[in-house]
């Protein structure tokens, strides 16, 4: 799930939090990729940002339901700049993530989180 946000990394990052929070989801982890492989291997590279995204309730259902779940915890998003100089947007698709774990009763919160999700990079593709 991906959309091409009309301005800056830094500007996509904000509205994909925000969006993201508007459906219940919040950021728990933050990784600027661009940042630390700067100062871990002095590379150079355009913006490029790891965001956690979590529900709450989403994941303790989860985690009731399949212990396991917690190795695909929080859902993913990145935020970069491609070679076009577009600024991405991307999310992990639950469909996807839950396709990893042999646990069918995990398909109920496909069906819950796939279209917040959704929802969320609408909202920003919108802007």
């Amino acid at each position: 799930m991906r959309v091409v946000y009309n301005g800056s990394a830094e500007a996509a990052e904000v509205a994909v939090t925000e969006a993201l929070k508007q459906v219940g989801f919040g950021i728990l982890t933050r990784i600027d990729v661009a940042e630390t492989l700067k100062k871990k291997i002095d590379v150079d590279r355009s913006a490029y940002v790891i965001l956690g995204a979590c529900n709450p309730k989403l994941a303790n259902h989860g985690l009731n339901l399949e212990p396991e779940l917690g190795l695909l915890l929080p859902c993913n998003v990145i935020v970069y700049e491609n070679e076009a100089g577009e600024t991405v947007i991307s999310i992990i698709d639950p469909l996807a993530m839950v396709g990893m774990i042999d646990n069918p009763q995990l398909s109920c919160l496909v069906e819950e989180a796939r279209p917040l999700l959704q929802s969320a990079l609408k909202a920003v593709s919108d802007i």
